[in-house]
């Protein structure tokens, strides 16, 4: 009978982690919103990170959650062809893997069409970043609305609720990263 694969110990990497990045205790455990107590009992193996805590200290020390579980990622082709990308479509958007799969970011090639849209706010872990190619987009950052136009770039964090859709009478074309690696991309827009 063969034992399950063991937890990986996160509780020293936690602790050089923070050294390294020259914060006290304290310092991080604020940042991270949990009690010093608490990071405490991380940092010496007593308790186990949930998920949620994996991601707000993996962002903090400036790494990923992989690199935190000692996951290890194939060597993938870097180079994605213009001529290999195929379309995708859900509710009238167009999108294009312009990334490699199971990387920490996933990027996107896509078109937003003009009209108007379903209204839907979204809000995940992660951060995003997109860089407008053609046409004029609107995008909703909590209760701001900016119009951005070719050429233009905006980067935030996805906690922020945000929705994006053309502000401009035709389609609007855009680059698009993110770091939520679990959804499909057209949930990331239309919610699925």
């Amino acid at each position: 009978m063969t034992s399950p694969p063991a937890e990986p110990d996160l509780a020293p990497q936690l602790r050089g982690l923070r050294r390294r990045s020259g914060l006290t205790l304290e310092a991080a455990a604020a940042r991270v919103g949990m009690s010093p107590a608490h990071l405490s009992r991380l940092e010496t193996g007593r308790r186990q990170p949930s998920l949620p805590m994996l991601l707000a200290l993996a962002r903090l020390y400036g790494t990923t959650v992989s690199d935190l579980l000692g996951e290890t990622v194939p060597a993938q082709q870097p180079i994605v062809r213009a001529d290999r990308m195929e379309p995708a479509r859900a509710g009238g958007w167009t999108y294009w893997q312009a990334g490699g799969p199971g990387r920490a970011m996933q990027a996107l090639r896509l078109r937003v069409p003009s009209g108007p849209q379903d209204g839907l706010v979204r809000v995940h872990p992660g951060e995003e970043w997109l860089h407008v190619l053609d046409g004029e987009l609107r995008l909703t950052l909590g209760e701001a609305v900016h119009v951005l136009g070719p050429g233009d770039s905006a980067h935030f964090d996805s906690l922020t609720p945000h929705r994006i859709a053309a502000a401009s009478s035709g389609a609007v074309e855009l680059l698009f990263v993110h770091t939520l690696l679990q959804s499909a991309p057209a949930e990331l827009c239309l919610g699925g």
